[in-house]
């Protein structure tokens, strides 16, 4: 379950936020008022500073904090692009309760310095650093500051959702979505699960996997929820993904490519990721499984003619992967060290050599069956 932490920083309001932003520029301005450098403190964000915790099993931020200074040369560009953040999410969005996209906030704050050719932001690049250096300042998430991503992921099945936006409430069946389903929104708090009559939830990496399991019905005839997170999993789909497992104690299991890449999908929905170690608590999902594809899949369901040979770059991703805690699993370790041996890879897709419904009629149905899963 989400830490203490966690829960206060799920459950601030937006006033609360905009007291936060308001505390912080007070002490900038006391600084300057008393003739010392302005600074902001931000957690280290990185490599150095993430550690695996066992115990819950995530990803999760050390303790080390960096100070980044307006009087400093290296340091006052990323400094006034932060404040250009602060002065956006309190004025635009918080005091009037809307919210913007990512790259709204980029267009908005882009200018160019006047007296000089400098613009404030080149690219949203950027604009985005400066958001995450503003959200793990104030020790909140990027949801709460009222900004989102564009929607990715989409889902199916017997389950009512009510999604409150402002003072209307929609309520919508995602058992009648259509051959696209539901797209799964950015920010995701405001959503309420009304009627979930589902046993478990079904994540597949790709699109095309999810369309071909919408159009097999196979949410309806295996009784489940089907989500697409359409590659690397957006923190909108990872958080719904977290709220389904955790509140309605649903069962979790990934399907993706048998590759590094693949894996690694599958790793950040269940233990969070390094680049935002900061929100593991509200986005990894430590009770998912992984249901398949494995370099064992290839020889057990006898699919070495449609493999594809593994590049450079994948077996460097799986030396990698080798030696993260998160994959120091025996079962890991074996598949690993057989897609090494093999330099061999395959795509869900692959199934489709046997017939076009292989994979909803015979596939998934043994692999739950038998719990054939890695942990």
């Amino acid at each position: 379950m989400a830490t203490k932490k966690t829960d206060d920083k799920m459950g601030q309001s937006r006033q609360q936020i905009g007291k936060k932003i308001e505390e912080q520029a007070t002490g900038i301005v006391a600084d300057i008022m008393k003739g010392a450098g302005p600074s902001i403190a931000i957690p280290v964000r990185g490599s150095r500073n993430v550690e695996f915790d066992k115990e819950k099993k995530k990803i999760v931020l050390g303790d080390k904090i960096a100070h980044r200074y307006l009087f400093n040369v290296g340091h006052a560009r990323k400094f006034m692009q932060t404040m250009l953040v602060a002065s956006y999410v309190k004025k635009d969005l918080l005091e009037n309760n809307l919210t913007a996209t990512l790259r709204d906030l980029y267009y908005a704050k882009k200018h160019t310095i006047a007296g000089t050719k400098e613009d404030t932001i080149d690219d949203q690049k950027e604009s985005d650093l400066a958001i995450v250096d503003f959200e793990v300042s104030l020790d909140t998430f990027r949801e709460k500051l009222n900004l989102r991503a564009e929607p990715k992921g989409r889902m199916a099945g017997s389950v009512i959702i009510e999604d409150r936006v402002r003072n209307k409430v929609d309520s919508i069946d995602l058992s009648h979505m259509g051959s696209g389903g539901w797209a799964v929104p950015s920010i995701v708090e405001q959503i309420e699960f009304k009627k979930v009559d589902v046993d478990y939830v079904l994540v597949a990496e790709k699109n095309a996997i999810f369309d071909r399991l919408n159009e097999d019905e196979y949410w309806a005839k295996n009784n489940c929820l089907i989500m697409t997170t359409a590659g690397q999993a957006a923190r909108g789909a990872r958080r719904l993904l977290q709220r389904l497992n955790e509140e309605l104690k649903l069962p979790v299991y990934i399907l993706t490519d048998a590759d590094p890449y693949g894996w690694y999908i599958y790793s950040t929905m269940k233990y969070g990721s390094m680049a935002l170690a900061h929100e593991s608590d509200r986005l990894g999902c430590p009770n998912a499984n992984f249901i398949g594809m494995s370099i064992s899949d290839i020889e057990h369901y006898d699919l070495k003619a449609v493999t594809i040979k593994a590049k450079d770059v994948d077996i460097k991703r799986a030396e990698e992967m080798k030696k993260y805690d998160w994959f120091k699993a025996k079962e890991w370790q074996l598949e690993i060290n057989k897609f090494l041996e093999k330099k061999i890879k395959a795509e869900i897709q692959s199934l489709s050599s046997k017939n076009l419904q292989y994979i909803s009629n015979t596939y998934l149905p043994e692999k739950i069956n038998n719990k054939d899963f890695l942990p």
